[in-house]
């Protein structure tokens, strides 16, 4: 296994590339001065160095690259926007080469409706009005779930403490760093939907449940400052569905872990702050107040015409396409416009705009399969939203927060909320969507198989070792 080669082995073929490095800057010096070919050799190299650590490092090195794809980063763009498909088909050949070999990990129902799912998006691609394109799209979407169901797994596998670490080290840096570009002004998410997305879906329910399960107060006190942060940026982008899943996903924490006292006090500083805002400036306040209702509630539209004003058009455009391919789609990925795909699709990156087209994923993927081959999404989805709910009864029952199980699952659940009027959950060019379904693959390996009486407060492997006392194998 390519992991486990020895360092001198390693070594040994580094010193004996020097020559082959050399002959080629003296016959073909004009590739060393090539952009491209200085970028192409730079991924290379980042590929067999990730390779090499693959079950500590790739996946947040998969993510990196398409976060630098997908956001406006001064090193973004670029040739990430083709070399994140590389990254993504790379880690997906050894991890599933890995799991073959290893024949650890378990084939549950969930990777079954898995695998029809992605047979329904290849044969929707038959009936699309741009064939190359769609099957181009399911391609990808197999790429992605092949990582997610190999190599995603691995990054977790009999290691959960490590990589749950590693994700609170995550949020913390990435809520960091947006953050401080905010304060200079730079907008790196690209827009408020995306930035709303990403706060609310990943930063904010882990690093709520970061601030339960620190034994430090220093750790505890930084990480709710962080996740208050998180909350900010959630509520400046705007994004109604953003901010949405951030509030349920914090609520359905605290309640489902008993929190009842952080719950009321987070409400609690709410209504003070509010409060004191109205009795300093009044009118400011009103003025705020009106503001916020016109550009966050109705986005601008007439109050009149409802909440939901704003995404009508996207699903009126998405009901008739049902209507018009009822049976087979549109074709998995793409949208029967009447337009020539060649004239403004990239051959690498998404379409842009990932939710401008139909307003909900789950009206996307019903457009782009059909009533024939919406059943194995339906059913994945179903069979995901069942841990969910067997993690939060887990919650209820024994109100332990060091179960691994429990971030993933406030994820996922984030995650569903937010898709339902966002339209990312199954475009695999989209970084959260990557993200998404990493987390995802991982939660149905170590949640819980039901709630018991009693409970740990360490944290176990439960797919290698035996289960802790009074928690039950996974399943």
């Amino acid at each position: 296994m390519i992991e486990r080669l020895p360092r001198l082995a390693v070594i040994a073929g580094a010193i004996l590339s020097l020559p082959l490095l050399a002959y080629m800057a003296y016959s073909r010096s004009v590739y060393l001065t090539s952009p491209t070919f200085l970028g192409a050799f730079v991924v290379l190299e980042l590929l067999l160095a990730a390779v090499c650590v693959y079950r500590r490092y790739f996946l947040g090195i998969v993510l990196f690259a398409f976060l630098a794809a997908g956001s406006n980063m001064p090193f973004g763009g670029g040739m990430w926007t083709a070399a994140r498909w590389a990254f993504l088909a790379v880690g997906a050949m050894v991890g599933f080469f890995i799991i073959l070999k290893e024949r650890g990990c378990q084939f549950r129902a969930f990777h079954a409706f898995a695998i029809f799912a992605l047979l329904a998006a290849i044969a929707s691609s038959a009936a699309s009005r741009y064939p190359g394109f769609a099957l181009l799209k399911a391609a990808s979407l197999v790429l992605l779930f092949l990582y997610a169901g190999s190599g995603g797994r691995l990054a977790a596998f009999t290691r959960e403490n490590r990589f749950l670490s590693g994700l609170l080290i995550s949020a913390e840096v990435y809520v960091v760093w947006v953050t401080g570009s905010h304060l200079i002004g730079i907008e790196v998410m690209g827009n408020p939907n995306s930035l709303g997305a990403a706060m609310g879906v990943f930063a904010s329910p882990v690093l709520l449940w970061g601030t339960m399960v620190a034994s430090v107060s220093t750790v505890r006190l930084r990480r709710l400052l962080l996740y208050v942060a998180a909350m900010y940026l959630v509520f400046h982008s705007q994004s109604r569905a953003g901010i949405l899943a951030a509030f349920l996903s914090s609520s359905i924490l605290c309640l489902g872990l008993r929190k009842y006292k952080l719950f009321a006090q987070g409400v609690l500083v709410l209504v003070i702050c509010a409060a004191a805002a109205a009795v300093w400036n009044p009118e400011a306040f009103s003025a705020r107040i009106s503001s916020l209702t016109s550009s966050v509630v109705y986005k601008d539209k007439d109050p009149e015409l409802g909440l939901f004003a704003s995404r009508q058009t996207p699903w009126q455009t998405a009901m008739d396409s049902i209507h018009k391919h009822f049976w087979f789609g549109s074709g998995f990925g793409t949208t029967d416009n009447g337009l020539d795909a060649s004239s403004h699709l990239s051959k690498f990156s998404t379409t842009e705009g990932v939710s401008s087209e139909n307003g909900s994923s789950y009206l996307a993927v019903f457009t782009w399969v059909g009533m024939l081959g919406i059943l194995p999404f339906a059913l994945l989805l179903f069979s995901l939203l069942g841990k969910v709910l067997r993690t939060f009864l887990w919650m209820l029952q024994t109100s332990n927060p060091f179960h691994p199980a429990i971030p993933l699952a406030m994820v996922v659940f984030a995650g569903f909320v937010n898709a339902s009027f966002e339209d990312w959950l199954f475009a695999p060019g989209y970084y959260l969507c990557v993200f998404f379904w990493a987390m995802a693959f991982i939660l149905v390996d170590v949640s819980p198989w039901a709630p018991m009486p009693s409970f740990t407060h360490s944290w176990r492997p439960f797919l290698m070792s035996p289960p802790a006392r009074g928690m039950a194998p996974s399943r």
